[in-house]
């Protein structure tokens, strides 16, 4: 189980990011203090990624980050700080991924599951769904032995369904993944993408649609 850190003053916060990461799977360790948080760092490791507030009492995020990078531990940021220098900062600091609050919680999933990704060691070549197959090295799907020809954006969405898959996703939740948060597009363009997927791969019973709400990628565990 991948531990994670979560280091925010804001005792609501804290908890509402922990009570997610525990049902997505991790393990997160919360702190709600900066410089408690760096004595603690130098007696223990070992943490997967760390998420990050920037104002934190006793020892602010810029600081801590260098911190974590001496234990190779990947750092985003969650932060209020929205403005332009400090984004800037921040990223130039080499921290993985700077998001502003308020955020939407699917989107801090898949931005943390994109970090972890590229720290893996290891990464799962093939995804098998009935009788397709992802090949997400190189980006193609097979369906029944023969290839299908899938847009970029078709692919990623398909993706997308399968890293939460049995979870319920809103039009404007896949549109602020795949396009950006500021993606600000007709949300219905994501029915067409999933219009084309159901029908190259015949999923019609696999992607599944909520009513008023988004879809849902029905699989068995």
């Amino acid at each position: 189980m991948k531990k994670i850190l979560v280091i925010e003053d804001e005792i609501a916060i804290n908890d509402l990011i922990c009570m997610n990461l525990e049902i997505a799977g991790y393990q997160p360790v919360p702190f709600l203090d900066g410089a408690q948080f760096g004595r603690h760092l130098k007696e223990q490791d070992g943490y997967d990624l760390a998420l990050l507030d920037i104002m934190l009492p006793g020892k602010d995020g810029f600081a801590l980050l260098e911190e974590l990078k001496a234990h190779r531990i990947p750092v985003i940021y969650l932060t209020a700080k929205g403005d332009l220098p400090s984004k800037v900062k921040g990223l130039r600091s080499g921290a993985e991924d700077y998001i502003v609050k308020p955020f939407e919680m699917l989107e801090l999933l898949v931005r943390i599951d994109n970090v972890l990704k590229r720290y893996a060691k290891e990464e799962i070549e093939e995804i098998h769904i009935r009788d397709v197959v992802i090949h997400t090295q190189k980006r193609t799907v097979y369906k029944n032995g023969t290839e299908v020809s899938m847009q970029p954006m078709e692919y990623d969405c398909l993706l997308l369904f399968w890293n939460y898959r049995n979870r319920v996703m809103t039009r404007e939740q896949i549109l602020n993944i795949l396009w950006g948060v500021e993606f600000s597009g007709e949300s219905r363009t994501v029915d067409v993408h999933v219009g084309n997927i159901r029908r190259k791969l015949d999923f019609f019973d696999v992607i599944i649609t909520v009513p008023r709400v988004g879809y849902r990628m029905e699989v068995s565990e």
